[in-house]
């Protein structure tokens, strides 16, 4: 059997000094195209892990970016995950690309960034072997 593939994607808005969501969609990816994600008690269990990843590295992008006082505007991010044929993660990569309200963020600034997403509580429960590739792209 193959692998198999799943894709979440966000828009988001921010407002106030902690970057606090303003306005937020999900959607994922299925034969159809993209269509909303609706969370509730017949979601799919796998869909909700892995939205508890992006949730988790989202929340963990904006309020480190608020430590470096990195006040956002927007942000869109894409969450892709791979798993074997028994649904076992092999890889999870997320990217964000945000736009500043203010701030200029330094390649310091970045890397602490980068580096706090990795402490989230879901990733830090992801086996050492599952790689989880990170990425957040500013720009004003």
């Amino acid at each position: 059997m193959a692998n198999r593939h799943f894709y979440l994607r966000l828009n988001c808005t921010y407002e106030g000094p902690e970057n606090n969501i303003d306005d937020l969609t999900i959607e994922s990816k299925n034969d159809a195209g993209w269509e909303q994600l609706d969370l509730n008690i017949k979601s799919p269990g796998f869909l909700l892990l892995i939205n508890g990843l992006f949730s988790c590295q989202h929340l963990y992008m904006r309020t480190n970016s608020a430590e470096r006082n990195l006040l956002l505007k927007s942000a869109t991010g894409d969450l892709k995950v791979i798993t074997d044929e028994v649904w076992r993660i092999q890889s999870a990569a997320v990217t964000f690309d945000v736009k500043l309200k203010s701030g200029l963020p330094t390649e310091d600034d970045i890397n602490y960034i980068i580096d706090r997403m990795g402490h989230c509580p879901v990733s830090a429960n992801l086996p050492d072997s599952i790689e989880l590739a990170r990425t957040v792209n500013f720009e004003r």
